[in-house]
């Protein structure tokens, strides 16, 4: 794995727990693995493993209702598996943080990760979401931070493109 820097997701994970932020939704995913450990070894962070992406739509407008605050960890493939859901975000006007791990870009190896890659954007965007990009690790926690802003005051999706250059081309060589 080839990337640019690897202090992102200690950033990420310190910022969740500054804001408050203790639900944690995800599948498993390599680009956010050391993320996803981070929280699962937080007693005050409540990590659930999905089976789908869409899920967590669910999860977190529940904890969101709840009184609580999270995210939801993906792949830009998942976007697809929850559009969906993503529709009642918007229409009930519910906050939703979404940091997403790209594939389908800068140094991709895999050619099933390039449409739904290549379509992240201009669908979270038809769907009235904010999207946000990070592409170097300086560009990580503000930009966290203002998505966090934006979904929680704003009470809108905002999704956080965590750039493939950020976090990795992924190789079938070792």
């Amino acid at each position: 794995m080839t990337r640019q820097d690897s202090d992102w997701p200690q950033q990420i994970y310190q910022l969740l727990g500054r804001l408050q932020l203790r639900q944690v939704a995800h599948v498993p995913d390599a680009g956010h693995k050391r993320l996803i450990e981070l929280c699962v070894a937080d007693p005050e962070k409540r990590v659930v493993t999905l089976t789908s992406e869409e899920e967590g739509v669910g999860l977190l407008t529940g904890a969101w209702l709840g009184g609580e605050k999270g995210v939801l960890l993906m792949q830009s493939s998942g976007i697809g598996n929850c559009i969906n859901a993503l529709a009642m975000v918007e229409s009930c006007r519910l906050p939703l943080l979404m940091l997403v791990a790209m594939r389908g870009e800068w140094g991709e190896f895999n050619p099933w990760q390039m449409p739904m890659g290549l379509a992240v954007e201009p669908v979270l965007t038809a769907i009235h979401a904010v999207v946000l990009r990070a592409d170097a690790t300086a560009d990580v926690a503000p930009t966290v931070e203002a998505a966090v802003g934006l979904a929680f005051d704003g009470q809108r999706a905002v999704a956080v493109l965590l750039s493939q250059r950020l976090i990795g081309s992924k190789s079938f060589a070792k």
